[in-house]
């Protein structure tokens, strides 16, 4: 289980980003930034990266937040970590994330109640095609029109 080729998300996919394309454009949201965090090996430093992207998602004093990892099985210790932290400083958040086959996630908490599943292949699982599961327009339409009701009520 980890990051293979087909949840990695390439330079020219960072530099064509869907998910900032689409919110970038939305005259509702103020995109206040981007926080990239990296996916360490120890579980204290796991912990620790999620608690620090949320203070500073606190800090900012933001409303809502969109958390995209682009692996699964370890790396689904810092997701659901870092989604608690923000959830926990009452700021609405909603994930991405590959799901696939597997139904389910390594770790998952309360706040994990908004997910968008950014598999791909018609069998769900991860493949060999670079890319192939990655965040795309749509899974980036559906995060933010998830988050902006989450940020109404």
């Amino acid at each position: 289980m980890g990051i293979g080729p087909s949840t990695k998300e390439t330079s020219l996919h960072h530099f064509r980003d869907p998910l900032l394309n689409i919110i970038n454009k939305d005259e509702d949201i103020n995109l206040m930034g981007v926080i990239i965090v990296g996916t360490p090996q120890s579980q204290k430093e796991k912990y620790y990266v999620g608690k620090r992207a949320a203070q500073w998602a606190e800090a900012m004093q933001v409303d809502g937040a969109i958390v995209s990892a682009d692996g699964w099985g370890n790396s689904d210790v810092d997701f659901a970590n870092t989604i608690k932290e923000i959830a926990v400083r009452d700021i609405e958040v909603v994930g991405l994330s590959f799901i696939g086959i597997q139904g389910k996630f390594v770790v998952k908490n309360r706040y994990m109640d908004t997910i968008i599943d950014i598999n791909k292949s018609e069998s769900g699982i991860e493949t060999e095609v670079v890319g192939e599961n990655t965040v795309d327009e749509l899974d980036a339409k559906k995060a933010l029109a998830f988050l902006k009701l989450k940020m109404k009520r």
